[in-house]
């Protein structure tokens, strides 16, 4: 069983690295103790900002290492599942930033690998961990039969502008295994499946760049007789929330990934409606700046009860059948791919 505070090692110095790192430092149940990086002087300066004590620039002597018992992996999407499997075979407790794999074949390798070391793998998916979306898994009863759902998530890349400079970075190179579908795609299709299962059909579109790449899609996920309408864009800004809607009423999100507003307006006629003025019931929740705690406090107490399968692991394997059949269906085609045979 492992003690607590969990032991983490960090693959990688970039910014969302540094909200792990925060989070981390944040709460009693994990530390981070270790971090990876390719560039020593890079490394030493992550250390230093972040109080860490151990320095690695060789990955198996990084893995072999007595001084973490888990590592996060935010790396390349296409280095996800080599990493993830290393770490594993290597005894440690996986946490891989999202999305978990390049496809389906990749999780199956990963878990796989859980299980033969008796290991917990989890994605870093922070919405299914926000205590806010147990909220609304505990509201959705107030909107009577639930109908249609609508899910957003467009956020303009930082990046984008170099790439209409003619600056192809990382975030918009496939050959990263990357697209929109999952960089950003991910979280509401994650939020779908942890919500609701897996859909009898899926129907999308996909917006693509001149270099494969891409850049927005929207999706129609058939529950029978509820519907779920997906849109996600890596190259335009939301500025409308997200909606559950009921025959009784319409539960309104106003960020997936970070939430600080829920509220249900009720309809005219429904038990909970009272009157014009008082139709609306704002959900009480305490948002938080970083949310990455929440995901932490689950991998922590998953590693401690040594649990290799879970219902958010569950939710990840639905999310990547989903993505490989909207990946499938818009010509979305990565190396890994190719060199696996998919058949995309």
């Amino acid at each position: 069983m492992i003690k607590t505070p969990l032991r983490i090692g960090i693959v990688g110095t970039n910014f969302v690295h540094d909200w792990l790192a925060e989070a981390a430092a944040s709460i009693d149940c994990v530390t981070v103790t270790a971090v990876y990086s390719r560039n020593q002087e890079t490394g030493d300066a992550f250390a230093q900002k972040h109080h860490i004590p151990n320095v690695f620039c060789d990955f198996e002597a990084f893995l072999s290492s007595d001084v973490i018992d888990a590592v996060y992996i935010a790396s390349p999407n296409f280095a996800h599942c080599a990493q993830t499997v290393a770490a594993l075979n290597h005894k440690k407790h996986v946490l891989c930033e999202k999305v978990i794999a390049a496809n389906s074949r990749e999780l199956s390798q990963m878990m796989d690998a859980a299980k033969k070391n008796g290991c917990v793998l989890m994605e870093a998916m922070r919405p299914a961990h926000d205590p806010c979306f147990t909220l609304v898994k505990e509201q959705l009863p107030k909107l009577g039969k639930l109908r249609r759902v609508v899910l957003e998530f467009c956020q303009y890349s930082s990046r984008y502008d170099k790439f209409k400079n003619g600056e192809i970075m990382n975030a918009f190179n496939p050959d990263y295994s990357n697209a929109a579908v999952m960089d950003i795609g991910c979280y509401i299709l994650h939020v779908a499946a942890f919500l609701f299962g897996r859909p009898k059909q899926i129907l999308s579109t996909s917006v693509m760049l001149h270099n494969g790449f891409e850049g927005a899609g929207h999706v129609l996920l058939d529950y029978g007789d509820m519907k779920a309408e997906l849109s996600y864009s890596k190259i335009t800004d939301s500025v409308t929330p997200s909606f559950f809607m009921g025959e009784d009423g319409t539960l309104m999100l106003d960020k997936i990934t970070l939430p600080s507003d829920l509220r249900i307006v009720y309809h005219k006629g429904s038990p909970n409606y009272k009157n014009a003025e008082s139709h609306e019931e704002k959900i009480p929740f305490t948002p938080v700046d970083n949310n990455m705690i929440y995901e932490l406090a689950d991998f922590a107490a998953l590693c401690q009860n040594g649990t290799e399968m879970h219902p958010y692991l569950e939710a990840s394997v639905i999310t990547l059948e989903m993505i490989d059949e909207i990946r499938r269906q818009n010509g979305i085609v990565f190396p890994s791919d190719r060199e696996a045979d998919i058949g995309f």
